[in-house]
């Protein structure tokens, strides 16, 4: 039997609670799986340790990590910590410190899901969106000035290298081949005349050596719109960070909830652990009434297995949620419903049980 360590860190808000149903159906996988054992580990880093130490995570936080095989993060964010703080203090810090350049977000409409846009069926939103995760408009270049007087100047400077832009690119166009070979490119070059250019540039000459693959480049702002009106032309998106960030929102809208979204960070040359999380946020407003939807933070777990390359475990939780989304056995509030998080959790864990 393969061990397998995991760092976890439920963070803040709902997190600690999707990430708790995300744990229960990941032991059960690995026993009824028999080829791998999962052995938790748990870090309670977040904006509560902020409030106790001024740090969102200690100081040797990535060594730390850095020994296990995968971290399972649930949420980060709170009223009571500023959010550029809570973002740059953990989650972009274990980003860019594991080179975790791919931010792997699938949009989907599952069957037994109504879309809140009208005539669309499950087909017609499938896509997997390949953000650049380390660089881009998040690379923390900048500063200010004179703060706090009127002559007060912020820069911020955008940083696209063609190394960083090859490797999502590459990445991107291998996911469009393994799928149904097509490639949305998202850009701003007609205002962005250097970041922009070089990114339709190094997609051009990359996507060179994929003549199987079909690529559109597409302005971000038609994008978004179309994203609206038909999502069914996308199928593989490779955007900036920004962009990615911005997009995958509404692939979380258009797929029913952002409770339903789940998300990847990887680092495909290795030497480092992946980063999985829902995408919903820490939720604030709802955090320990019981009622967050965990079907994101499941969904990652998933992703999780299949990055450690166990595809049959992690294709037997997605049978699992289909088949409770679908059935209606459970709904959360989000989508309509008044099932609770653990009730949520418990429906899945019984569809996977039953799976054998």
């Amino acid at each position: 039997m393969k061990p397998f360590r995991i760092a976890v860190i439920g963070g803040d808000g709902v997190g600690p609670e999707v990430v708790r149903e995300g744990i229960r159906v990941l032991r059960v996988s690995a026993e009824l799986d028999g080829s791998f054992e999962l052995m938790f580990e748990e870090f309670l880093w977040g904006s509560a340790y902020y409030l106790e130490t001024g740090r969102m995570m200690p100081e040797d936080g990535l060594n730390l990590l850095r020994e296990f095989d995968a971290i399972y993060l649930g949420a980060i964010g709170s009223p009571e910590v500023p959010d550029h703080i809570t973002l740059w203090g953990l989650v972009l810090l274990i980003r860019q410190g594991f080179n975790q350049y791919v931010n792997l977000r699938p949009v989907r409409l599952f069957p037994g899901i109504v879309s809140p846009l009208r005539a669309v069926d499950p087909e017609d939103i499938d896509m997997v969106f390949v953000r650049e995760n380390t660089e881009g408009e998040y690379a923390g270049i900048g500063g200010r000035l004179q703060e706090g007087s009127p002559n007060e100047v912020a820069l911020q400077v955008d940083v696209f290298t063609r190394r960083g832009v090859e490797h999502i690119a590459r990445y991107a166009f291998e996911l469009a081949r393994a799928r149904r070979g097509g490639l949305a490119s998202v850009t701003k070059s007609n205002a962005s005349p250097f970041t922009y250019v070089l990114w339709d540039e190094v997609i051009a000459e990359v996507g060179a050596g994929y003549p199987d693959v079909a690529v559109t480049s597409v302005l971000v702002d038609a994008a978004a719109a179309y994203l609206i009106t038909r999502p069914s032309m996308f199928d593989v998106v490779v955007a900036s960070n920004l962009f990615g960030d911005i997009l995958t929102d509404i692939g979380g809208a258009i797929q029913g909830s952002l409770g339903l979204g789940a998300s990847a960070n990887l680092n495909p040359e290795g030497g480092s652990p992946g980063m999985f999380e829902p995408v919903h946020g820490s939720a604030p407003d709802i955090a320990g009434k019981g009622i967050a939807n965990p079907v994101g933070a499941i969904w990652a777990g998933a992703l999780m297995l299949q990055s450690l390359g166990l595809d049959n475990a992690a294709a037997r939780i997605m049978s699992a949620i289909e088949e409770v989304l679908v059935a209606g056995r459970a709904s959360s509030p989000d989508l309509g419903g008044r099932s609770t998080t653990a009730e949520i959790g418990d429906s899945i864990l019984n569809a996977l049980r039953a799976r054998g």
